[in-house]
């Protein structure tokens, strides 16, 4: 599959931009990574592993559905396994016996996210911390949501927040130099990305991002140069192929009913 021409690149970084890039938490996959928090150096390494937990997980929350702990491990197992609605389901009972519980209003707010009801992750997320005492991982994914909403002017303005509470954290920057893209200010988001790729810590879709962002402006040779840079020759053509497909689907996006499939936002950390 060849990178495409100048003609498709100028499309992408043209005004319809904005709408191509409509960045969509519902429709991908939660990564492992994103829902271990609670479970800490025990969570489970593989999507077996999660499956296995279910049962045993499911069975505990059950047998004393006001165990805050229990609902928030068997949601996240939910999640990790693509059960986005009942993830959702369980968290919102949990909330309602454990209203004042702060990790669960986080958890419940990013699973909105992810099954697309932004406007009441949104009024969740906004009571998961307080004004005296905000929570950087809380404001970073407010930022996403307002991102899903069009509202990128108020997201950058989160993600500044987080950044003045968690200076260089590279999921923050991620979020920011997405938001940049959706403001087609390629230039800045590439700074941003690059920035974060540099901090200790960041996952592999960071870099991800950045190889697109470059990719997009039309320098296909540099993008996969970074989507390559110090991994495993397996891993390595697996970030290229990502490249490859990420931007085919952009220029698919020009035809009458395309649907393109773009890096979803950090909404955990």
């Amino acid at each position: 599959m060849r990178f495409h021409s100048p003609k498709t690149s100028r499309f992408l970084a043209s005004s319809a931009l904005a709408a191509v890039l409509a960045l969509s938490v519902a429709g991908c996959k939660t990564t492992r990574d994103d829902v271990t928090g609670s479970f800490g150096a025990s969570a489970p390494r593989s999507d077996a592993e999660w499956r296995s937990s279910l049962d045993r997980l499911g069975e505990r929350y059950r047998s004393n559905p006001d165990d805050a702990e229990a609902a928030l491990r068997y949601a996240q197992a939910l999640r990790a396994t693509e059960q986005r609605a009942q993830a959702v389901a369980v968290l919102e009972q949990a909330t309602l016996r454990n209203p004042r519980n702060m990790a669960l209003l986080g958890t419940y707010g990013r699973a909105l996210s992810e099954a697309g009801d932004y406007n009441q992750a949104l009024d969740v997320l906004s009571r998961a911390h307080t004004p005296d005492a905000p929570d950087w991982r809380i404001l970073n994914a407010q930022g996403a949501v307002l991102d899903q909403l069009g509202r990128h002017a108020e997201a950058q303005r989160y993600y500044a927040s987080a950044l003045k509470i968690a200076p260089n954290d590279p999921s923050i920057l991620s979020n920011l130099g997405l938001s940049y893209v959706l403001i087609k200010d390629l230039r800045r988001a590439e700074a941003t990305l690059r920035r974060a790729v540099s901090q200790p810590g960041a996952k592999p879709k960071v870099r991800q991002n950045l190889a697109l962002v470059v990719g997009l402006q039309g320098r296909f040779a540099d993008a996969e140069q970074i989507a390559r840079a110090d991994l495993p020759e397996a891993e390595a053509a697996d970030n290229v192929r990502y490249l490859r497909e990420m931007l085919s689907q952009q220029a698919e996006a020009k035809k009458p009913g395309g649907r393109p499939r773009l890096p979803a936002p950090d909404t955990d950390s």
